[in-house]
């Protein structure tokens, strides 16, 4: 019998944790908020724990900005500018309106100043400054911005200019900003810390840092704020804790304090309601797969990679833990090779699949062995 067996084996498993798959929704009906859009992300899981209109096109306001510092984040990290250069004031960008940072026309501004002067000030001139000083002019760098959406997988943004100044064309979705946001905390670890930074002052002007979660709620860093009319008063932010890093973005909100109590209120609750737990580490034995005309009856299977998963805390004693195989497997088998997966359930949320690897690699059978565990199926229904 030369042709491999088909059955399907499913086989229980002890619980050490519970996965959720990447940007999966999590019982978001527990909590309620007046933002008019809102995602929040459990960043060590790729976990979505709530979100309300997240792709619904709104207006970024100043969030726009996070593109801005992406794209000059990415120059600096390759080298092609650097902190110490100096970049010169337009006219446009001397006149530009809203949150400044008070460059004046004619002179010319430190690159480390001017990311300062984005990201702690919000300032729309500098945001000017740096558009034209990498691609001439704000229109070219916004056809820069276009694209560098498009390669990070922003499905939902159309930029026109590079701060989020008021224009009809101009706009994104909260979960193309939780991607981007995503992005600059990932791609450059060496410059995020900037988003920390309370206060910076220029020509003799400070001014504080705007993001309402700093010195407020536990471990935040970071990100950016945004306001207008029509988009109301948003944030993008984001906080650490014991592993965990969590990322909010909110938008459509009335007032300061508004947009200070419910980002505060939002993210101390997926801190408080969703813990991550580590289900398995790479090489740990979770259970064995049977191996058809091997020299191993069976095959130990494990994770490639640490298995870290998010769920609501109350969920994790309700949780059913499988591992599921079409099998026995044939060899020959490599070490690493996928065969089976481990399939999560819980109250309020869809099955979950992650994939189980072989721990070793099984040898075929000769020619006799095979022959013999053949006869042996036909008569006890046994793989072998």
């Amino acid at each position: 019998m030369s042709h491999r067996l088909s059955r399907f084996f499913v086989l229980a498993v002890a619980c050490l944790g519970l996965a959720i798959a990447p940007l999966s929704a999590a019982r978001a009906e527990a909590l309620e908020t007046p933002a008019r859009e809102a995602v929040l992300i459990d960043l060590s899981t790729h976990t979505v724990l709530f979100e309300k209109n997240a792709d619904e096109s709104m207006v970024p306001s100043s969030m726009t900005k996070l593109m801005t510092i992406y794209i000059l984040f990415e120059k600096l990290a390759k080298g092609a500018i650097k902190m110490e250069d100096m970049l010169p004031v337009s006219e446009k960008a001397w006149r530009m309106g809203g949150s400044k940072m008070f460059v004046r026309v004619g002179e010319r501004v430190a690159v480390s100043d001017l990311l300062r002067g984005i990201i702690v000030q919000s300032g729309n001139d500098a945001c000017v400054v740096v558009a034209e000083g990498l691609a001439s002019t704000e229109e070219a760098f916004a056809a820069q911005m276009m694209a560098k959406g498009k390669e990070l997988g922003l499905k939902g943004s159309t930029f026109r200019n590079a701060s989020g100044w008021p224009d009809p064309e101009h706009r994104m979705t909260a979960r193309d900003l939780m991607v981007l946001a995503e992005h600059i905390i990932e791609d450059f670890p060496q410059y995020y810390p900037l988003f920390a930074e309370t206060s910076f002052k220029y020509n003799n002007i400070e001014q504080a840092n705007r993001d309402p979660l700093l010195g407020v709620v536990p471990g935040a860093d970071g990100l950016k704020t945004g306001h207008t009319d029509e988009g109301g008063y948003g944030l993008v932010g984001s906080a650490k804790r014991d592993g965990r890093r969590l990322l909010l973005v909110i938008n459509g909100l009335n007032t300061m304090k508004e947009r200070a109590q419910e980002s505060a209120r939002i993210m101390e609750w997926g801190f408080r309601e969703f813990q991550t737990y580590t289900m398995a580490k790479k090489g740990d034995a979770l259970a064995e797969a049977k191996v058809w005309q091997g020299e191993d009856e069976t095959v130990p299977l494990t994770v490639a990679e640490d298995a870290r998963v998010t769920l609501r805390r109350v969920d994790r004693a309700a949780m059913v833990v499988k591992v599921v195989y079409d099998g026995p497997v044939p060899a020959p088998i490599q070490a690493g090779d996928q065969i089976a997966s481990l399939e999560i359930s819980a109250p309020d949320m869809p099955v979950i699949s992650l994939p189980l690897v072989a721990a070793h690699g099984v040898e075929r059978q000769g020619v006799f062995g095979r022959i013999f565990g053949s006869l042996r199926y036909l008569v006890t229904g046994e793989a072998g």
